[in-house]
């Protein structure tokens, strides 16, 4: 009698196994070199596995020179970057993430503590580049272009080096001897910083210091608005003035009460400013709920903890006088829907925190450069942009985080790049 083996498995096809992993291979395997997670996630660049190893092992002068050939300023880093190296760290599978940015903390400030210097080249490459701006990505291109060789100028608008980094985050975030101290190591190098100097032409400016290349580098200074009526309003500020204006000495006259509108970091700077400045309530007026604000969750914590309130899914209607009128929102998927309910609030002042623009008016005129919608300057992977010579970076570029230009070649004469620190996240 015949068996039947029609209730068995039927032996596989391997021709057509894993489309086209089988017998008749029509694919291959691609092999990447990824970075670390902490040093993937970093927006500094940093070969932090590296750097941490050498602390670790207590080399700590070899594990700050490491650092810092990729970020010249590690003592600031570490006190205000949002680490999100830790947000990618291995460590946190096994229980909590390595304190990253606290080790680097304590390398930038035993470095200024000690004094260590960073070598510059001995044989200068006998090209001169200007960089327009003297905040934290123009005072980076500087520092790495001088280790590249090159003789570096920075022609800085304001009266002191350090851009946002000294108008935009507060003393008590960021002391200023400390931000000082970084600033002032990379001068040492031979960088040349030019106070009071705005540059108006860029081209004039290049011919007559007969510079070979020119990296613009002014930042976000200008306080985005908004569109509230206002009838008799009382003192309405913009925030990243009132925070300038504190720095420099010059604080407004803002009353007891003040309102910020926004939710990001500078509105909670803004607020926790007012506060040590005297004011009996800071209120915030933000549109969404604590989950969907832009701010970081210790950001406000913070905030919350010094007295500061926060009034979610509100929106300013309209301003009378001291009367801030804001109408009650809804969230629907995640997104703010007015519901038609109004309340009234009593404010002396009400400082904007919407955001921040780049003033890229002195570029307008330069032939080949094309402009972003929003203002900002487009440029090509080398961050240069359609007038050669000519390179952009930081807040000119257009949905960047961070600056990556080429800055040398490695083995079989790959280009080499570099991430700028960039500024602080609004």
């Amino acid at each position: 009698m015949k068996r039947s083996f029609a209730d068995l498995t039927a032996a596989p096809d391997l021709h057509e196994h894993g489309e086209g992993t089988g017998p008749k291979r029509s694919r291959r395997p691609v092999y990447e070199d990824l970075l670390p997670p902490c040093n993937n996630a970093c927006p500094a660049g940093e070969n932090i596995q590296a750097w941490l190893s050498l602390a670790q092992a207590g080399r700590h002068r070899e594990a700050w020179e490491t650092l810092v050939a990729d970020n010249p300023m590690p003592a600031v880093h570490g006190r205000v970057c949002y680490h999100p190296c830790e947000d990618g760290c291995n460590r946190s599978y096994v229980d909590n993430p390595v304190s990253i940015h606290a080790v680097e903390r304590f390398l930038g400030d035993e470095a200024i503590r000690q004094g260590w210097k960073i070598p510059v080249p001995s044989v200068f490459s006998g090209k001169r580049v200007l960089v327009v701006g003297g905040g934290p990505s123009g005072l980076s291109a500087a520092y790495h272009l001088t280790r590249l060789g090159h003789r570096v100028e920075i022609y800085e608008a304001g009266p002191i080096a350090g851009g946002m980094m000294h108008f935009g985050i507060p003393a008590y975030r960021l002391p200023r001897h400390i931000l000082e101290a970084e600033i002032r190591r990379i001068e040492e190098m031979g960088v040349v910083i030019r106070l009071h100097h705005k540059v108006e032409d860029i081209l004039k400016e290049k011919q007559a210091g007969g510079f070979d290349a020119v990296f613009v580098a002014v930042g976000a200074h200008i306080g985005r608005k908004t569109d509230i009526p206002a009838r008799d309003a009382g003192q309405i500020l913009d925030a990243v003035r009132f925070l300038r204006d504190v720095e420099l000495g010059n604080p407004p006259q803002i009353g007891r009460r003040v309102a910020i509108y926004g939710g990001g970091n500078t509105a909670m700077d803004a607020a926790r400013t007012a506060k040590r400045l005297g004011v009996g309530e800071a209120l915030i007026i933000y549109r969404r709920d604590r989950e969907h604000m832009p701010a970081h969750d210790f950001e406000a914590e913070e905030a919350l903890s010094e007295g500061v309130k926060i009034h979610w899914l509100r929106s300013i209607k309209e301003i009378t006088g001291t009367s801030v009128t804001v109408e009650i929102i809804r969230l629907e998927n995640g997104r703010p829907v007015p519901t038609g309910e109004l309340e009234t609030l009593e404010a002396d002042a009400l400082i904007l925190a919407l955001g921040q623009d780049t003033d890229t008016a002195f570029l307008q005129h330069v032939p080949g450069i094309k402009f972003g919608d929003d203002g900002t300057v487009e440029v090509g992977p080398d961050m240069m942009t359609g007038h050669k010579g000519i390179f952009a970076g930081g807040d000119m570029v257009p949905s960047e985080r961070t600056v990556t230009v080429a800055v040398g070649h490695g083995k079989k004469g790959r280009p080499v790049y570099r991430r700028l620190f960039a500024r602080r996240q609004v």
